[in-house]
């Protein structure tokens, strides 16, 4: 078994080719592999009025998960977007409502303000830089969504569901003791079903 810090080295010396393949799958969009994802999500599994479920807001070339927000809103869904607190700490979900005003955290990404409800999710959403068919993502190196996934199932149980768009599926993404897996992945061709 690999070292950590090997392990380490090669996530980060993947996560730029990585981000290069989704920043080409982007460009390569006609704008609605967003919708087709969002169709298949909700297609696939048909959420349930009152589900407290945690989605991304988009950020640079990730998949524009703004369709998805607003299908499961329209069904009636509690949507949380994710908010970084600290730097080793689990994410917390901030409530979002189509009439609510986002701001950027430091990172750049559009977060609710701490006015905003927190709610505990029972489905996660997350983006990824690639994904593997045993349910691995690349993430960005924080470690916040393994976090957040470790503690919600030690918890009450969640579903994890990394979308993106299908170019961004790799043989293998390597892993280390902490990398949580995926229940599911959506992409805009298909629903990849890895545990459920």
């Amino acid at each position: 078994m690999p070292a950590p810090q090997d392990v380490a080295n090669v996530k980060s010396a993947l996560r730029s080719e990585a981000e290069a393949r989704r920043v080409q799958a982007a460009a390569d969009d006609d704008g609605s592999a967003a919708v087709r994802m969002a169709d298949n999500v909700m297609s696939w599994r048909r959420p349930v009025a009152g589900d407290f479920i945690g989605v991304y807001w988009p950020f640079r070339s990730e998949i524009d998960t703004r369709p998805l927000i607003h299908q499961l809103h329209a069904a009636g869904c509690v949507i949380g977007l994710p908010v970084v607190t600290a730097k080793a700490a689990p994410l917390v979900f901030r409530q979002w409502t189509p009439d609510i005003v986002l701001v950027a955290d430091r990172f750049g990404v559009l977060i609710p303000g701490p006015e905003a409800a927190e709610l505990t999710p029972r489905t996660v959403v997350t983006p990824l830089l690639a994904f593997d068919r045993r349910g691995y993502r690349l993430g960005y190196g924080g470690g916040f969504y393994d976090r957040t996934l470790a503690k919600l199932r030690a918890e009450d149980g969640v579903l994890a569901v990394g979308v993106g768009f299908a170019a961004q599926e790799m043989d293998v993404v390597p892993t280390a003791e902490f990398d949580m897996q995926l229940d599911a992945v959506a992409t805009e061709t298909a629903v990849l079903e890895l545990g459920v």
